[in-house]
């Protein structure tokens, strides 16, 4: 532990940082980010001088169970919020270890440890709660740099935010336009202890390496580098908006009614509108554009390929996938087993992403059918008209232009009553006039839903 003296100062408190704290957005619920590092622990002190009366804060620990003093910080972020009077939600989370991220090629050890924690974060946040964060100065310099040395595009050199969504929330850096510098001094003149984290020595992480060892020099020759990145990050930052905006008045002339972006009105526009037309859709959508390695091959698949061809790009968490003439994004649905069911009355079966629920549409339905829900096999065949002819469920679904991706997680519906069975249903595309509508004829209805629907 670092201290400056006592935990909890009774005086006086820099103008600086409580108007750095006073005029938050509007929030419903308000929490704290703490870390037991210097910088979260004096916000928290902040923040619990201005809003521990109001009710709304509380502070958030979460430990990654990685550092061998991981249970004393625990212990002492939850001694500090009961000096304050501040509530403390702790959570553990586990985070593969190096060894386990190299061999499935997820990333880094700081990357799961990051995500790890924002999904703590979000699992504690309600509609309109707002979550602070300590980041500073020096932490937006280098970020700046490290995505600069990661060669990302204006987005990522445009820093860290001072606000976003996170979850059914938001999150806001008041400590922003602060050095670490100032932190630092303020806490020793106010006698505020924390918790140094030991992996903030190793420099095997990139982050510790670039503040260690490369800031320090820069820093030398250039005293003001802060400022300096800070104003190209706010350059870059102006420079992602209008990006957005051009995105969104080319969005109106290539996006479909299904949200997919029609190839035909993207081949009109230059290769630099392509590029960021596309990831602004991947972005609102919100996931992670394509890497810069990656655009090259992808847009030649994606549009130039024969029509013959299914190219598709896999992202870190969803695929861009044509088909006819579009682009679509898809994420991974839950795939249904591989089994068979029997649907029983006012039972509902969760499917993979599916919901099944057979249900008596009148009062003197009769008995119930005898229907089975199942993956697709192979030569089925269905009659779209009562009175019509029957088709191959593969000439069906071509006519009725179905992905070829989507194909395979239709729930299909067999009425096993006779000794030949019938297919009465093909997820929400399709279900029999014997099982749908106002009046069933056969006096039950089918219910068939999709957790995307």
């Amino acid at each position: 532990m670092t201290r400056a003296g006592n935990t909890g100062p009774d005086g006086t408190w820099p103008d600086a940082l409580l108007a750095s704290a006073s005029n938050l957005p509007p929030h419903a619920g308000l929490f704290v980010a703490l870390s037991g590092g210097l910088d979260s622990v004096l916000l928290l002190h902040t923040v619990a001088r201005l809003c521990r009366d109001s009710g709304k804060l509380t502070a958030i620990h979460v430990n990654h169970q990685i550092q061998l003093n991981s249970i004393d910080t625990e212990n002492y972020c939850q001694q500090l919020c009961q000096s304050l009077g501040v509530p403390c939600r702790v959570i553990r989370v586990n985070v593969p270890s190096r060894s386990a991220i190299n061999a499935a090629g997820t990333g880094g050890l700081e990357e799961s440890a990051r995500a790890a924690r924002y999904q703590a974060f979000e699992s504690c946040m309600a509609e309109g709660d707002l979550l602070l964060m300590a980041h500073h100065g020096d932490d937006q310099a280098e970020t700046v740099l490290f995505r600069l040395i990661r060669g990302t595009g204006v987005a990522g050199l445009a820093g860290m935010p001072a606000g976003r969504a996170v979850g059914k929330g938001s999150l806001y850096r008041p400590f922003l336009g602060f050095s670490r510098e100032e932190l630092e001094a303020w806490a020793r003149e106010y006698d505020i202890s924390w918790i140094e984290d030991p992996s903030n020595r190793d420099q095997r992480f990139d982050r510790n390496f670039l503040r260690q060892s490369v800031i320090p020099v820069l820093r030398e020759r250039w005293p003001s580098l802060n400022q300096r990145l800070a104003a190209t990050a706010r350059a870059c930052r102006d420079s992602d908006e209008l990006a957005g905006s051009l995105a969104r008045i080319h969005y109106a002339r290539c996006g479909t009614e299904d949200g997919a972006l029609d190839l035909s009105a993207l081949a009109a526009l230059s290769l630099a509108e392509q590029k960021n037309l596309i990831r602004w859709w991947v972005v609102q959508q919100r996931h992670s554009p394509p890497e810069s390695a990656d655009w090259p091959g992808l847009l030649f698949d994606l549009m130039r390929s024969g029509a013959d061809r299914q190219p598709e790009y896999q992202g870190s968490d969803y695929a861009i996938r044509r088909h006819q003439n579009a682009l679509y994004l898809v994420t991974g649905q839950p795939l249904p087993v591989n089994e068979r069911f029997q649907l029983e009355p006012g039972q509902e079966i969760q499917w993979g992403s599916w919901r099944l629920k057979l249900q008596p549409a009148t009062s003197n339905a009769g008995p119930p059918p005898e229907l089975v829900a199942g993956m697709r096999q192979g030569g089925e065949r269905l009659r779209p008209q009562p009175d019509g002819p029957s088709k191959s469920l593969k000439n069906w679904f071509q006519e009725q232009a179905v992905p070829v991706w989507d194909r395979g997680n239709l729930p299909l519906i067999m009425d096993t009553s006779s000794e030949t069975a019938e297919l009465v249903a093909v997820g929400h595309l399709w279900v029999s006039d014997a099982y749908n509508g106002e009046a069933p004829t056969s006096g039950w209805r089918l219910i068939l839903e999709r957790d995307s629907d």
